[in-house]
């Protein structure tokens, strides 16, 4: 009798450590996703905000070689004091950015300073940078969401209060909302 209510003793032991095993192991493969997606945000901040910078400047120099205050980037300039997301900041830059390109395709004179073709070619380069870092974002959130839905992951993000996440474009995957799908 008392080797039967050892060996259960010891079975238990190992059940309830192999759950407890199985917790950390997917906890920390959610946290790990998670530092994947705040490592991208960062990123994606940064060079939102280096967009924003280089339009202004841009302003600046359009305004000085056209010889005229030109009001384009009135809206741009007030996002400073908004209080918006990185998706609506996304789009206002991108905005923005259409702005200065039409103003430069409008405005041969432009092509000719070199300053302006710096700022023309940091915002390439931060695109570039901005594309990958979607690309990124939207990978581990896609692979978070993934975990979240399915047993036993869906469990420690209840416990831990781990919600699924929108991808980088604003459109959310699990709502009824089908408006946000603007192509």
């Amino acid at each position: 009798m008392n080797t039967v209510i050892l060996i259960l003793i010891l079975v238990i032991i190992v059940l309830v450590g192999l759950v407890i095993v199985g917790y950390i192991i997917n906890y920390n493969k959610i946290q790990f996703l998670n530092i994947k997606i705040n490592e991208s945000e960062h990123i994606i901040d940064e060079n939102l905000r280096k967009k924003y910078d280089l339009i202004i400047r841009s302003q600046t120099i359009i305004d000085k070689l056209l010889k005229k205050e030109v009001s384009y980037f009135k809206e741009l300039k007030k996002l400073k004091d908004e209080d918006i997301s990185n998706f609506d900041l996304d789009r206002k830059i991108s905005e923005g950015e259409n702005l200065v390109n039409q103003v430069k395709n409008d405005y041969k004179s432009l092509n000719d300073n070199e300053e302006f073709q710096e700022i023309l070619d940091n915002l390439k380069e931060a695109d570039e940078v901005l594309d990958a870092s979607k690309a990124f974002y939207n990978k581990y959130t896609t692979e978070t969401n993934m975990l979240l839905k399915k047993f036993p992951t869906n469990i420690i993000g209840l416990i831990h209060r781990i919600k699924t996440r929108n991808y980088f474009d604003g459109k959310n995957m699990f709502d009824d909302e089908i408006n946000d799908f603007k192509l």
